[in-house]
């Protein structure tokens, strides 16, 4: 009979999940919303997570963030990790509970998943709910790192960049960055497009710049664009002084 009753709510869950992504289906937030409620209401842990997550978007229903962390505390009482990890987050950013960075912490090592892991990294790094330690930091970034998270390779990157728990290595730095950019993650983006523009440990490459600022821009990011415009500028100009001596 529970077999039956969990083939039940695998069903409800796979529905709302094609129609929350469009697979198979004509995306609908708001079907894939009373699907994942369905089977919530079922105790369907990874469907609380997706409550969750239509609650803190408002995909499919109005916006409320207090519910979103409602959801995703069923799920994280439930040993889920991802739920753990973004209750974690709820604590650490103050959304839709008051922050409380020891509780934090507390889920981020709960959870143990690459987003967790960066994120107590942060907190390492920072000082956040615990004593400053960068040693720590750079250990935990590299955990995420080897999980190949786009942000733990990221801010891995940033380490080797400035000697943050480490020495000092732009080659490093500069690999973990592209690893990172070709995963879509936007400071290593930028960050990326920044050592080709400086020629910093790498040959310079304005071209190469221009091209990952461009990638950078497309998510909405303003110094990237500008750097756009003065890089293009520059370009002009030298092809303008090679005509000249010609």
């Amino acid at each position: 009979m529970n077999n039956k009753i969990q083939i039940t709510t695998n069903s409800i869950f796979l529905f709302g999940y094609f129609n929350f992504f469009g697979i198979e289906a004509c995306k609908s937030y708001e079907k894939a919303f009373s699907l994942f409620i369905n089977a919530s209401e079922k105790d369907h842990i990874l469907s609380h997570c997706y409550v969750g997550l239509c609650y803190q978007y408002g995909h499919g229903t109005t916006k409320n963030e207090k519910l979103a962390f409602k959801y995703y505390e069923l799920a994280a009482k439930k040993g889920f990790a991802a739920g753990q990890s973004q209750i974690g987050y709820f604590y650490d950013q103050e959304i839709g509970v008051k922050i409380n960075l020891q509780m934090a912490i507390h889920w981020y090592k709960n959870a143990g998943n690459s987003i967790a892991i960066h994120n107590l990294g942060i907190c390492y790094g920072n000082g956040f709910g615990v004593k400053k330690d960068y040693n720590k930091a750079f250990e935990l970034f590299k955990q995420s790192a080897k999980k190949k998270d786009s942000d733990g390779l990221a801010m891995l990157g940033y380490c080797y960049y400035n000697g943050i728990g480490t020495n000092i290595d732009k080659y490093k730095a500069f690999n973990l960055y592209n690893r990172a950019a070709d995963l879509g993650n936007m400071i290593a983006i930028n960050n990326h497009a920044n050592m080709y523009e400086n020629g910093d440990k790498i040959k310079k490459d304005l071209d190469k710049a221009i091209y990952w600022y461009e990638k950078s821009a497309q998510q909405g990011y303003l110094y990237a664009q500008n750097r756009i415009e003065e890089l293009s500028k520059i370009k002009d100009r030298k092809k303008k002084n090679i005509i000249f001596i010609i």
